[in-house]
């Protein structure tokens, strides 16, 4: 359920959204949750200025003053920008799902510098999108909460017969090279965009994604930004002293993570669903 403020308004455009949770499955619980909405390109003439776009949970609506509004995320984007807006709204889902009568929706407020009305036209936001406000939870079972819930214990250190080469993972924008100036096995950007496979006539959110992938040198001696595993190394020592009998070790994902997709299926029905191993979190050598 939609609903708009005129955007020549003298306060600030927003647009109201409300969302059905009565389907959560049960035994199930939101870990986490995203609203994502659809920007389209704005006025030319001001596709330089700055939009401050801020999404509030309705905390409490009044007959004869303006509702409560709780803060949940921010953006500031260039009015010229196009695609989809992603907010974090798991506070909210979380009220909603502890009461229903919590669940009074989402305020999206557009802003420019001065504070004054957005100059984006109402469609700009929302109208253009195959599903206009996208609410998007993340579920997970009681059982699976409690124990991520609990203080993490202090460890103590443990004894190892591990190789002297701890795992550390540079980060994706470190410059990091091997002795003779090739790169060494690290994260690279790779963005997966389900315009160009040609899928955006079934797939609704998001338009795509950040891959990443895996590439760089394997090469003895492996450092400790390599993340090598202890077959890796003494594959690479091998391969320093036979290189025609043993290959380098190879740079490969070490740890994927999930992505969700709202998309149709054959019959039309719209599907949210959370594909495991889609997103290179860390890379090594193997």
């Amino acid at each position: 359920v939609e609903q708009d403020r005129d955007i020549f308004s003298p306060k600030p455009y927003w647009k109201e959204f409300r969302f059905d949770l009565t389907q959560v499955p049960t035994g199930e619980s939101v870990t986490a949750a995203e609203f994502r909405i659809y920007k389209a390109r704005g006025v030319t003439r001001h596709a330089n200025n700055t939009l401050h776009v801020s999404i509030y949970e309705i905390a409490a609506e009044h007959s004869n003053r303006e509702s409560d509004l709780f803060l949940l995320d921010v953006q500031d984007l260039r009015a010229g920008t196009e695609g989809w807006l992603v907010f974090d709204v798991t506070a909210a889902s979380n009220h909603w799902l502890v009461d229903r009568k919590y669940n009074l929706g989402l305020r999206l407020y557009v802003e420019t510098d001065d504070g004054k009305l957005s100059s984006n036209p109402p469609e700009a936001f929302g109208a253009k999108s195959p599903g206009t406000g996208v609410f998007i939870p993340s579920f997970s079972s009681p059982a699976r909460v409690t124990r991520a819930a609990k203080a993490p214990r202090r460890r103590q250190p443990k004894k190892t017969n591990d190789l002297p080469h701890p795992n550390k993972l540079p980060g994706i924008f470190d410059d990091v090279h091997a002795a003779d100036g090739r790169q060494v096995c690290r994260r690279h950007e790779l963005y997966v965009s389900f315009q160009d496979l040609g899928w955006l006539d079934w797939v609704i959110a998001p338009q795509g994604y950040s891959a990443y992938y895996c590439e760089g040198e394997c090469a003895f001696p492996l450092d400790s930004c390599m993340n090598a595993t202890n077959h890796a190394i003494l594959q690479s020592l091998v391969h320093l002293m036979k290189p025609e009998a043993v290959p380098k070790a190879c740079c490969a994902p070490t740890k994927l993570s999930a992505t969700s997709v709202l998309y149709y299926d054959s019959n039309n029905n719209v599907i949210l669903k959370k594909h495991r191993n889609m997103v290179v979190k860390s890379c090594g050598c193997h």
